[in-house]
């Protein structure tokens, strides 16, 4: 591979991902398109052909190879055990930090979740104009259909979102004072002070996928949000848990380590109108390991119950004598 070619297509593969994670909600699926997209580029560079615009040829392609990826994807979502959310993405997860509001928001779980609600060519051509800024033309050449038909396709799309697109809060510092407050207080086990900061209509998912203990359905309201959150926090604080800050998914978030540096969660949180509207937990191992090694949560818990057990011992002698 030349030099010239290995410069092209590491520019493009940010741009690549970019589009697959968001088709996809998934990282490995997405960096499996993207290899894929990048190879088929490649070949036709090498073969002397002549690309008036890469950028636009490697969207085509991931597009389109995510579109048939996501139809196989989705019969295994119909069996997936318990809630499905995306794989935690670190950070933003795009080529240029600068990048307008539309594409942080479009990052976030809350956003993925209602692009589940429509086809995946619904998807395709939702993503490509509302977010990436691709006219009705070109979208139509991505899914070999005419602009109009494009255009009708993404009309049908926001009528299947209606309302609902969630709208998070715009200055990210206000977003990471109100995070690191909500985690602050979920640690020390504060439920009342954590009430106040979720808002009326907050959620709380999870995602074990059948491998871990994670919630069957999604909680909702201030009280069954904040008592859950700060079990959940006893519980890891019995075992040694420690949380560690990040951006997920373009919203602030922590990723929860056990005592051999094990990841065993990661948590997003989503703010609007001044308060937390969402969270999202990823408990499933299968989802973690991209992110580095993953910890054993079973064997976890267990060490959670037993330091409890401890604790609990004296204090009942105690209470016998």
């Amino acid at each position: 591979m030349s030099g010239e070619r290995e410069q092209v297509l590491a520019e493009l593969r940010p741009v690549a991902f970019a589009v697959a994670y968001r088709m996809l909600g998934s990282v490995t699926e997405a960096e499996d398109v993207v290899q894929e997209a990048l190879l088929r580029l490649d070949a036709v560079l090498s073969s002397g052909e002549r690309i008036s615009s890469p950028r636009a040829y490697i969207a085509t392609v991931t597009t389109r190879l995510a579109i048939d990826e996501l139809r196989s994807a989705r019969a295994r979502r119909e069996t997936y055990v318990g809630e499905w959310l995306p794989e935690p993405l670190l950070g933003a997860g795009d080529e240029d930090p600068a990048d307008r509001v539309e594409l942080a928001e479009s990052l976030s779980v809350g956003f993925l979740l209602l692009l589940e609600r429509l086809t995946p060519e619904e998807r395709a051509v939702l993503l490509l104009h509302d977010v990436f800024g691709y006219g009705y033309g070109e979208v139509g050449e991505v899914i070999g259909k005419t602009a109009d038909n494009a255009r009708q396709i993404a009309s049908r799309a926001r009528r299947h979102l209606g309302a609902e697109t969630p709208r998070f809060e715009g200055s990210r510092q206000h977003r990471d004072e109100l995070a690191g407050r909500f985690l602050a207080a979920a640690q020390t086990g504060e439920v009342e002070a954590l009430k106040e900061l979720l808002a009326r209509d907050v959620v709380l998912r999870g995602d074990g996928g059948g491998k871990v203990p994670a919630l069957a359905r999604p909680l909702r309201g201030p009280d069954r949000v904040a008592q859950a959150l700060v079990n959940w926090s006893r519980q890891g604080q019995r075992a040694g848990v420690e949380p560690r800050p990040t951006g997920i998914n373009g919203n602030p978030g922590v990723l929860f380590v056990d005592p051999d540096g094990g990841l065993i969660g990661a948590m997003s949180v989503e703010v609007s109108d001044g308060g937390i509207a969402a969270v999202n937990s990823v408990v499933n191992p299968d989802k973690l390991r991209h992110l580095g090694p993953v910890g054993d949560m079973r064997a976890l818990l267990g060490r959670a119950a037993e330091a409890a057990r401890s604790q609990q011992g004296p204090s009942r002698r105690s209470s016998r004598r």
